[in-house]
C-alpha cells in the first residue's frame, strides 16, 4: 500500500522526522483482522463482541505463552506500520479543525505503538483467536501482556 506523506489536511502540520533511530524492535509476529484498510477499523474494539481475530505468533515464542488461558484479558502492544510519523497537528475529521498529535488516538504519531485490550477466545500453537482489536490484517506483532499480573515481575 502507498502512503501519500506529502499530503497534509487543513490546518495539520508536520515535522521532520530524523533519520537515525533510538531503539529497535522485535516484532513477535503478525495480526490478522477481517480489516484490510484503516477506514475498515473500528475505532476502537470491542473484547466482549468484537469480531474473532488471530494474533499469529513465531513459534519460538509458543513458551512464552505458558500461564495464558483462554477468558483471560490480554493486552496487546502492536506497531501501526502504515500509520504516519511526521505530523505534529492532525484534523481528523478533515473539517480543518486540529489538536495536537498527543492529545489524539490517532495512529499518526512519532512511534506509532498501538493497545488493545483483548479476550483471549482460544490457543491453538501460535495462534491466538480473540476479541477486541481495532488493526487491519498484516499488522505486526510487538507484544503481549496479561490484564493483572499473575506472577511475579
Amino acid at each position: 500500500m502507498s502512503l501519500d506523506h506529502a499530503t497534509v489536511r487543513m490546518g495539520e502540520q508536520k515535522a521532520e522526522v530524523p533519520e537515525a533511530r533510538d531503539a529497535g524492535l522485535i516484532f513477535i509476529g503478525r495480526i490478522e483482522t477481517p480489516w484490510t484498510t484503516r477506514a475498515e477499523c473500528p475505532k476502537r474494539g470491542d473484547p466482549e463482541s468484537g469480531p474473532d481475530c488471530t494474533l499469529v505468533l513465531d513459534p519460538r515464542w509458543i513458551p512464552a505463552l505458558q500461564g495464558v488461558a483462554p477468558a483471560d484479558l490480554v493486552q496487546v502492544l502492536y506497531w501501526m506500520e502504515r500509520a504516519r510519523r511526521d505530523l505534529l497537528t492532525q484534523s481528523p475529521r478533515d473539517d480543518g479543525q486540529t489538536m495536537g498529535t498527543f492529545a489524539l488516538r490517532s495512529p499518526n504519531r512519532p512511534n506509532p505503538l498501538a493497545s488493545s485490550m483483548v479476550r483471549l477466545v482460544a490457543i491453538d500453537g501460535p495462534r491466538l483467536t480473540v476479541r477486541g482489536l481495532d488493526c487491519v490484517s498484516g499488522t505486526p506483532l510487538l507484544d503481549l501482556k496479561p490484564d493483572s499480573c499473575k506472577g511475579h515481575s
